[in-house]
C-alpha cells in the first residue's frame, strides 16, 4: 500500500464501486481521493493535462486476458507505469428491492464480467444478457430503473454503493479470478525497489526477427514473464509486442538487453519499471 497526501487524486474508468476503484483503494489506501471517468481515453488524458495525479487502469484479467484498449493507449500516450496492483474479482448478481431470482428477466454488465460468469448465465438461459460499459455502472442503472426484472453483475461494494440486494455471490466461472492493474503517472519520481519492467517493441521485417529480439534477453539471463502481440493501428498486418521482464533499468543485464534490443528491433518504448504486485 502506498500512502499519499490529501491533494492526490487518482483517476479510474467506470463509476463509483467499480473494480478499478477497488484497485485504487488497495494500492493507495482507503483514504485516497478518486475520480471516475467514462472511458480509458479520458483517464489517460486526465493524467496528461494534470487534472489528476495518477491513474489506475486494468491491463489484464486471469480469465479473459488482456485489455486491448489499455495496451493501445500505453503505446500512444507518454505516461509511465509506476506500480501495479492485483485485485481478486468476485462477481455478484444484484437487483433492486424485492426482486428475486425468479423475477429476473434481464442481466446487464461489462462484457468481460459477463464472460467471466458464463457458466452461471448458461444455467439461466431464459435471461436476456445485455452488455454494458461498466460493472458498477450496471448496478447504478438497476438502482435508478427500480425494475424488479433487471439484474446486474458487479462487485459486492457496488451493491452497497447503490443500495442493491445481492441475490447470489461468487458467480464467476473460475474461483481463481484476478485482474491486474497498472498505476500511471505523468512524471513519476524514483520508484522504491523496482523489480519488474514493461516495454513495447516492434521487430524488423526480416526472417528470425522476433527470435533475435528475444535473444537479447535470453543471452543475458533476463527472464521474460509476459510476451503478447497486438496489431499496430493504421498499419495492417504489422504487429507490436508487449513484454514484461524481471528486473529494472538499473540492472546491468537488463540495461544491456534493452540496448541490444534498440539495435535489433525496429523500435522500443519503455513503459516503466515498478515493484511487482502481490496477488
Amino acid at each position: 500500500m502506498i500512502h499519499l497526501s490529501k491533494e492526490r487524486l487518482v483517476a479510474f474508468q467506470g463509476e463509483r464501486g467499480a473494480y478499478s476503484e477497488d484497485a485504487c483503494f488497495k494500492y493507495f489506501g482507503s483514504g485516497v481521493k478518486t475520480q471516475p471517468f467514462p472511458d480509458f481515453q479520458a483517464v489517460f488524458e486526465a493524467v496528461e493535462r494534470d487534472a489528476v495525479s495518477h491513474a489506475v487502469v486494468p491491463v489484464e484479467n486471469s480469465i479473459e486476458g488482456s485489455v486491448a484498449q489499455v495496451n493501445d493507449l500505453l503505446l500512444d500516450h507518454d505516461l509511465t507505469i509506476s506500480g501495479e496492483v492485483i485485485v481478486p474479482v468476485k462477481h455478484c448478481l444484484m437487483a433492486y428491492d424485492d426482486a428475486t431470482m425468479d423475477s429476473i428477466k434481464e442481466v446487464i454488465s461489462h462484457p468481460q464480467a459477463l464472460g467471466q460468469c458464463r457458466k452461471f448465465l448458461q444455467n439461466h438461459r431464459s435471461w436476456l444478457v445485455t452488455p454494458a460499459y461498466d460493472t458498477a455502472g450496471s448496478a447504478r442503472i438497476v438502482a435508478e430503473s427500480k425494475r424488479l426484472d433487471l439484474g446486474a453483475i458487479a462487485s459486492k461494494r457496488a451493491a452497497s454503493v447503490y443500495g442493491l440486494k445481492i441475490l447470489k455471490e461468487d458467480i464467476q466461472s473460475e474461483i481463481v479470478n484476478f485482474t491486474r492493474f497498472f498505476v500511471l503517472e505523468k512524471n513519476p519520481g524514483p520508484v522504491p525497489d523496482p523489480n519488474k519492467t514493461s516495454i513495447v517493441f516492434a521487430t524488423k521485417n526480416v526472417p528470425g526477427a522476433l527470435h533475435m529480439c528475444l535473444g537479447e534477453f535470453a543471452s543475458r539471463g533476463v527472464n521474460l514473464s509476459k510476451l503478447e502481440s497486438r496489431p499496430r493501428k493504421n498499419k495492417p498486418w504489422v504487429y507490436v509486442f508487449y513484454a514484461d521482464f524481471e528486473g529494472n533499468m538499473d540492472d546491468p543485464n537488463c540495461h544491456a538487453a534493452i540496448g541490444g534490443l534498440l539495435k535489433t528491433g525496429a523500435f522500443v518504448k519503455i513503459l516503466g519499471s515498478y515493484k511487482k504486485a502481490d496477488a
